[in-house]
């Protein structure tokens, strides 16, 4: 049965947020000055090869400014173009529970308590969850709404390899029982367009989240950026960026692909003009949007129109 999400076919972030609050949500993004294990060391020192320098954060806060003052100083800019709605503090910069439990105490604490703030939501990675940092995650949840993001990008191992996610599919797995053992919503990012990755493969990890319990998805083209370790691939022939209109093709056929509950946050990415290599036609957002809008409307396609459990 074909069903609609206000002018949407599919489940939007913004319908879930407007459902759940009665008004209009932003999400303020912040950097609280956070390091990621991939790159100081512990695992690796080079990042994912996609990871721009400020840690997929190039749209957050200044990190030199406290969580009160990039809380604010967006917000403000926001107000001049939304006169009236609700805040969603977002952690995105880096890995956002990879410090001490009392310093990740401090600063989500100081999140929660800004005006408007109705959720908070928290990107980081699977293997970056302690027992004592899953613990304070539980008792957040129960003083505000928490989404939890999971960078997994790829379902195939042998590309976190190449990308140097520097994690296994199964530690994934694990942090997901125990994010959802705790009722805490978890939101999965995916990257379409990996080096090394055909369609099928592109298709496949959308089918292996469409099967668990994951409360949001976020779907990224692939973008390549200065001053990334994948700039190297590129440069030997390895990397080859999608078109337009398979981008669209493929995100079209993902949406259909998905259970209807699961909230789609993201149908494309974004980048700093200035740091974009390509492709170039990503900058292009909005074009982008109508076309995966106009194409499910005449295509007759919605979420959920080919999930198929297993």
């Amino acid at each position: 049965m074909k069903k609609t999400w206000g002018d949407k076919s599919y489940y939007s972030l913004n319908y879930f947020l407007r459902e759940k609050f009665g008004e209009k949500v932003f999400k303020i993004s912040l950097d609280a000055g956070f390091s990621c294990p991939n790159r100081d060391g512990t695992i690796s020192s080079g990042g994912c090869i996609f990871c721009s320098e400020r840690g997929s954060g190039d749209f957050a806060g200044e990190r030199s400014c406290d969580i009160k003052e990039q809380f604010t100083s967006i917000k403000e800019i926001m107000s001049k173009k939304w006169k009236s709605g609700k805040y969603i503090a977002y952690f995105q910069a880096y890995t956002n529970t990879y410090a001490p439990v009392e310093v990740l105490r401090e600063k989500y604490m100081e999140a929660i308590c800004q005006e408007g703030v109705v959720g908070i939501a928290i990107a980081t990675r699977p293997d970056c969850l302690e027992p004592e940092v899953l613990e304070l995650l539980e008792e957040i949840s129960k003083k505000v709404y928490l989404w939890i993001e999971l960078g997994l990008q790829t379902s195939k191992d042998e590309t976190g390899v190449l990308i140097n996610r520097g994690y296994e599919l199964k530690v994934f797995e694990k942090a997901l029982v125990e994010l959802r053992s705790r009722n805490i919503d978890v939101v999965v990012h995916s990257i379409l367009g990996l080096p090394g990755e055909s369609k099928e493969d592109m298709l496949g990890t959308i089918k292996y989240l469409s099967n668990l319990d994951i409360q949001g998805l976020k779907m990224h083209l692939l973008h390549l950026m200065k001053d990334t370790p994948m700039e190297k691939l590129y440069g030997e022939g390895q990397l080859t960026f999608l078109e337009e209109e398979e981008y669209t093709d493929l995100i079209c056929k993902a949406i259909t692909m998905l259970p209807k509950n699961i909230v789609i946050h993201r149908l494309t990415g974004d980048a700093p003009r200035q740091a974009l290599i390509g492709p170039l036609w990503s900058l292009k957002k909005w074009e982008i949007l109508n076309s995966i809008d106009r194409k499910l409307k005449d295509g007759d396609l919605y979420q959920g129109s080919s999930f198929s459990p297993t």
